[in-house]
């Protein structure tokens, strides 16, 4: 994905736009890490404080949440509303 810094929309819109769509198609399944932000900068090719607002925003819509030590993960909420009603 290419960003457009010309555009009306800032950077790190647009890559939590991104990582949002790859959440929401099943790319980045529940429970699984999202890339690094090592990765994520070379993929995206912009400085690491603006990814960590991309994931702030994510963190902020309740899709992700940090590991301490392990990294940010997609929130599974399927099994936190089958842990309610019993079903694993």
């Amino acid at each position: 994905m290419t960003i457009d810094r010309e555009g009306p929309v800032p950077p790190y819109r647009q890559i939590a736009e991104n990582l949002r769509a790859r959440i929401a198609n099943g790319t980045i399944p529940p429970g699984r890490r999202i890339p690094s932000l090592v990765a994520l900068e070379a993929e995206f090719g912009v400085a690491r404080d603006t990814l960590r607002k991309a994931v702030k925003v994510l963190k902020d819509e309740g899709l992700v949440e940090t590991v301490t030590g392990m990294g940010v993960y997609v929130v599974d909420n399927h099994s936190e509303d089958q842990a309610g009603s019993g079903m694993v």
